[in-house]
């Protein structure tokens, strides 16, 4: 019997950050720039001209994602465009190879990661707007997309998962699934398998191979394991575009993206929330910064996140998750003030755990001090431990 155990450990996880990164990140103005914009094709490929990345991008790009409490990164290795992040091994010259950058970007990402202690996964286009056998010859343009997973999956080591998108664009095309995981799995048996299914089919499995379904800034659901086991992860983005757009300043809030996180594992779905780097490889400082913000909630919460999933027991104002030993009640909206005059009066949320168990050693996670419990009913009083936002999370056993 096939062993699935590699999607348990891709669901303790639980948190990745998602990369979007490419010759769009010059143009600062998101990753569909070539295509919204209507720049030729012959002018957008001079781009490689400018396309210069810092040296220590992947080191600091790791850093930000320690930073954020992310267990895994998934990169962009080649967008819509066309345009790869790797040695292509004289597949294209249209990669990082043959741009003023000049080197293989994701062996200087994988080389980050390993070092850091963070899983890479691989974003990889099925779409392709610059390979002319995309429109005229679409068995010939599979072939180059088989022989281009293989090259990510033969030579960078071990990594995490392959992740597609693009699918939805020929929809009644032969696009040989059995041939392109096939590649994987004969190279890497415990990457994860993913194919982003898009805006319009949140959830939908799409072929017996894949192993997480996806939902992309949608509300997040149970993963259809109805077959084989599967996991589920949704994809946020901290503004309106996934790639680097300069004037882009529609940012969701720390808290917004908390819930979001807190919503995935409810469901036991992964949260991949996403920054596009600069042209040089630079974290945005804005995007920086609220991942920081996001990372310092898991980390005051004590990375209970990671390894939790939802709870056979249900409560009222609040979401249980479970690690097996612990109980955690995620309450969100409770009042948070530094004013010691603030009456709490009609501002205490009542959280009542339906359980015949009785709710023994409850503690505030970001605190650890006692929570107030009376009768299976946990209280939530105002509180002005600004780390927390107005997100708490109440530990407990039943016994």
């Amino acid at each position: 019997m096939q062993s699935y155990s590699y999607i348990r450990d891709f669901e303790e996880l639980g948190f990745g950050m998602f990369v979007h990164f490419g010759l769009y990140s010059v143009l600062g103005k998101g990753e569909w720039a070539q295509h919204v914009h209507k720049i030729p094709p012959e002018r957008y490929e001079q781009t490689v001209k400018r396309f210069r990345v810092d040296k220590n991008w992947a080191r600091e790009l790791i850093k930000t994602a320690k930073d954020a409490s992310a267990k895994y990164i998934n990169i962009t290795t080649r967008h819509h465009d066309g345009f790869s992040l790797y040695d292509t091994q004289g597949l294209s010259d249209y990669d990082s190879l043959h741009s003023a950058c000049g080197r293989d970007l994701i062996a200087e990402f994988v080389q980050a990661c390993n070092d850091g202690g963070i899983v890479p996964f691989f974003y990889h286009t099925l779409l392709d707007w610059h390979n002319p056998d995309y429109k005229n010859d679409f068995p010939k343009y599979i072939d180059y997309l088989v022989n281009s997973v293989e090259i990510l999956c033969r030579n960078y080591g071990k990594i995490g998962g392959l992740w597609f998108d693009g699918m939805w664009d020929k929809p009644n095309e032969n696009w040989q699934q059995d041939r392109l995981y096939g590649i994987i799995k004969k190279y890497q048996p415990t990457a994860m398998i993913i194919n982003n299914t898009g805006l319009s089919e949140l959830g939908k499995v799409g072929h017996i191979m894949i192993d997480s379904v996806t939902f992309e800034r949608g509300k997040p659901a149970y993963a259809d394991n109805s077959d084989r086991p599967r996991a589920g992860e949704m994809c946020q983005v901290l503004n309106d575009h996934w790639g680097y757009a300069a004037h882009d300043c529609n940012y969701k809030s720390v808290k917004e993206l908390v819930e979001n996180l807190v919503d995935c594992r409810k469901y036991n779905c992964n949260f991949l929330l996403n920054t596009g780097l600069r042209g040089n490889g630079k974290v945005n400082p804005t995007d920086k910064c609220i991942l920081a913000e996001v990372g310092k909630w898991v980390k005051a919460n004590k990375d209970f996140v990671y390894g939790v999933k939802c709870a056979d027991i249900a409560a009222e104002n609040a979401d249980v998750l479970t690690d097996g030993q612990y109980y955690y009640a995620v309450i969100k909206d409770v009042v948070m003030t530094a004013d010691p005059n603030v009456t709490k009066e009609g501002v205490i949320k009542k959280i009542v755990v339906h359980s015949d168990k009785k709710i023994q050693n409850a503690v505030w996670l970001d605190t650890l001090a006692p929570v107030s419990v009376q009768n299976n009913i946990l209280y939530a009083e105002p509180f002005a431990y600004c780390t927390s936002l107005s997100v708490r999370v109440a530990r407990f056993m039943l016994k």
